[in-house]
């Protein structure tokens, strides 16, 4: 494996303008099938919408005769990002002063770079040399994420495309873990270059679970391959590789897993414990909110890259099956705010029949005393898991983040989203961003969740730490609700001690205050999570990358009123 220290910064200024778009439906996409000869380096957001039977801005097509040729993001409906990836968001009047550590973070970017046969493919999950590495010197799909998105922002995507590329390589790849062969669509969790000095040759090799503490193959690989694949053509205009053959076939794979009919009776996705950015065991088995939000945003992105022939038609009618049902599924059942509990907890038990009211069995008294007082009189959010009998009332950053960016969140539980944050700063945000989860597990509960696990202790890792990672999904969610100064004072909370403390992966504390205590220094993602949501506060229409505008069509008629009507 090759690390590269070379490289400089390439900046833009460039400013993108500021996108119109019309509500949309993304239903009508089954009516036909698009143009498959589509130019190179084109506009992704240029396509016709006309070609998809979606009624656009008549005033918007004139402006660009070329469009009526042309398929536009039908769900986000945002501008070019030929000129920067823009939602309809203008530059923030809230940028940030040049700051000393943005080219230490580079530098640090650029040394985690991994290379295979002389082209970069990734970034190593981190440059601590101090212990025994275990897997941090691989490339690990969920942690490129950022990184792909810094170098994206940056103007250097073939990184990105050859990482997408080779781990596209890796799925086709046979997949047993002690004589039982996975699914065909699976993405690895990671894979690292080894190197024959002998014969001077340099092969992959890769992880789908077989190797992971406790052998649990990641859910989430797939649907951030698939994230990350529209936001490089997002951000590039190129179509070219999300039209690929190969490319086409491996969303598909991906969906197949995860569209399958069985036994379960929820839309949401049925999946193991440690199948995701938590991959201990934490108790998010079951319907986990953060993959059911990714679950959403893979499948809105799907939706725009999917060709409709054959197969692809197929797959997307699916989707948007499945879409609806996922959408009224997660805002209804899995939405808490002050009216919701109040509601749970004046619940009947043992109700049969589709009238229903308390239709998961849940027991009142099961509900947490620490939510009482958690739930602000104005703000929600979206809990853990729902399931029978249970509901996991734990507050989870990634899961409520991308619900914002996906639109999964309506625009109003967006906001109460957002108002959650504000008023329990101390607790989410504390002295280094942001909360993985809140609360911590702790005492007997710890004991039966975790299986004792000493990494998992009460307010640190993954059972209540703090990870700079999450600020760039943060981020995101405050640039598209409009709330960046929520966003720039935790950049400013993590830039008084992120460097001084040599990016560590976590903190530990009820507030942040400790550096993990086995958390690896100079973590990838630690340093790439807080220069994309630097870059993001900075040009806010980098935001069209890994957002997606609401789809009217989705919104469901709650019957619930909601916290921001109080």
């Amino acid at each position: 494996m090759d690390v590269s220290q070379n490289g400089s910064v390439r900046n833009t200024d460039t400013l993108s303008t500021v996108a119109e778009f019309e509500e949309c439906d993304f239903s009508k996409l089954l009516d036909r099938p698009r143009a498959l000869n589509i130019e190179r380096k084109r506009s992704y957001d240029e396509r016709s919408l006309n070609e998809l039977s979606i009624g656009v801005s008549p005033r918007l097509l004139s402006k660009n005769p070329e469009n009526s040729s042309r398929l536009v993001d039908h769900l986000d409906c945002t501008s070019s990002p030929g000129r920067k990836s823009g939602l309809i968001t203008p530059r923030s009047p809230n940028v940030l002063e040049p700051h000393p550590m943005v080219t230490e973070a580079w530098e640090a970017l650029r040394r985690s770079l991994v290379y295979f046969r002389g082209q970069p493919v990734g970034t190593i999950a981190a440059l601590d040399n101090s212990e025994e590495n275990l897997n941090y010197d691989q490339v690990f799909v969920r942690d490129f994420v950022p990184s792909a998105l810094a170098f994206l922002m940056n103007g250097e995507p073939e990184i990105v495309k050859n990482f997408i590329l080779k781990t596209l390589r890796l799925q086709s790849w046979e997949k047993k873990i002690d004589r039982f062969q996975l699914g065909e669509g699976v993405m690895p969790a990671s894979f690292k270059v080894l190197h024959d000095p002998i014969r001077n040759y340099e092969t992959l090799i890769a992880d789908f679970g077989e190797s992971a503490i406790g052998r649990v193959a990641p859910v989430d690989s797939g649907f951030w391959w698939i994230i990350l694949l529209r936001a490089y053509t997002k951000s590039t205009g190129d179509t070219t590789l999300a039209d690929r053959p190969e490319c086409q076939k491996g969303m598909r794979l991906i969906l197949s897993l995860c569209l399958s009919e069985g036994f379960d009776t929820f839309p949401t996705l049925l999946c193991a414990d440690g199948c995701c950015m938590i991959d201990r065991r934490m108790g998010v088995y079951g319907y986990p909110i953060e993959i059911q939000a990714l679950f959403f945003m893979a499948l809105r992105c799907a939706l725009l890259l999917l060709k409709q022939d054959g197969e692809g038609k197929e797959v997307v009618e699916r989707i948007v099956k499945r879409l609806h049902a996922l959408s009224y599924h997660m805002r209804s059942y899995f939405w808490l705010d002050l009216k919701q509990l109040n509601d749970i907890y004046r619940y009947k038990t043992e109700e049969y029949s589709h009238t229903a009211v308390n239709k998961f069995n849940v027991i009142p008294d099961s509900l947490p005393e620490w939510v009482f007082d958690f739930m602000p009189t104005r703000g929600g959010y979206f809990i853990g898991n729902v399931s029978p009998a249970r509901m996991d009332f734990r507050w989870f950053c990634l899961g409520n983040c991308i619900a914002i960016l996906s639109s999964l969140a309506t625009p109003e539980q967006s906001t109460a989203i957002m108002d959650l944050i504000e008023s329990r700063w101390e607790e989410l945000i504390g002295e280094m961003p942001v909360k993985v989860c809140y609360p911590a597990i702790e005492s007997h509960e710890w004991r039966i969740v975790t299986g004792c696990d000493p990494k998992n202790t009460r307010w640190s890792y993954h059972n209540g730490g703090s990870w700079p990672v999450l600020l760039w999904l943060l981020t995101a969610a405050c640039v598209k609700t409009g709330r960046p100064q929520i966003a720039r004072r935790a950049i400013e909370v993590a830039e008084r001690r992120l460097p001084k403390d040599s990016w560590p992966e976590y903190y530990d504390g009820r507030v942040g205050r400790y550096i993990g205590k086995q958390a690896r220094k100079n973590q990838t993602w630690s340093i790439a999570g807080y220069m994309v949501a630097r870059m993001m506060l900075e040009d806010p229409s980098h935001l069209g990358m890994v957002a997606l505008e609401e789809d009217k069509q989705l919104k469901p008629l709650l019957r619930r009123s909601n916290s921001w009507t109080l």
